[in-house]
């Protein structure tokens, strides 16, 4: 018992010296090859650790040849552009001033409801705030807002405030959502006179949010967003 306590001990103080001179990232920013080699240097690292008829090295020379091929990947990364585009990839807009791009997500595999998540993770709460969105290579997004929605505090423009509602998706990705339709007490027959208006089917509608049960924001998937009122559109 006492061999094991002491090997768990010697390949933490290694593992730790070995992270610690990888770098201070967080982990949601880590790099694909970065977080690659962090797996695996932590399944590298339980095998001796549990194992005492496993010699010690067996888990130290791996871990260490691990980290020399980090340090060299993020030299080459740093210094080469064609090798950070191979090795990390590139960043990807997928929300234009026209709206969400929906070429852009499908092509990262991502849904509305991903992006839909990501920019209200960045304190917004529809792509109509948004003047680019980027998913960068780590997979985080960056965010660009209009010039209407950049941070301001109230008592700087001296307005009193209002309370922030909710947009609920009632159209995602051409599909209907029928409990945020009730949550917003809307009649469905509304929803579909919007469409018609603007001379679009249901599955020609990449998102459709409703605010207050009145403010909508309709994104197609080919052409630009609309915006506007409920009662005013349809009456």
């Amino acid at each position: 018992m006492l061999i094991v306590f002491t090997r768990a001990i010697v390949i933490y103080i290694f593992l730790l010296i070995v992270m610690r001179l990888m770098g201070k990232k967080q982990l949601g920013e880590l790099q694909p090859f970065e977080f690659a080699i962090t797996l695996i240097a932590a399944e590298l690292a339980c095998i001796p650790m549990s194992d005492t008829q496993v010699p010690i090295l067996y888990g130290l020379v791996p871990i260490f040849t691990l980290f020399v091929v980090e340090f060299c990947l993020t030299k080459i990364v740093k210094h080469s552009l064609k090798m950070r585009k191979l090795i990390n990839g590139k960043p990807v807009i997928v929300i234009t001033p026209n709206g969400i791009d929906f070429e852009a997500i499908n092509k990262l595999d991502m849904t509305v409801h991903d992006i839909m998540e990501s920019i209200r993770a960045k304190d917004y709460t529809s792509p109509e705030e948004i003047e680019w969105a980027i998913i960068e290579t780590n997979g985080d997004m960056s965010v660009v807002p209009k010039a209407a929605n950049r941070p301001l505090t109230v008592s700087d423009m001296q307005l009193s405030a209002e309370e922030t509602q909710l947009p609920y998706s009632v159209i995602c990705e051409g599909k209907k959502m029928t409990q945020n339709i009730q949550k917003c007490n809307l009649e469905e027959s509304k929803i579909f006179s919007l469409l018609d208006k603007f001379k679009f089917k249901q599955e020609d509608v990449l998102l459709l949010l409703v605010t207050g049960g009145d403010d909508f924001y309709l994104q197609p998937q080919k052409g630009k967003f609309i915006t506007g009122k409920l009662s005013e559109e349809i009456g």
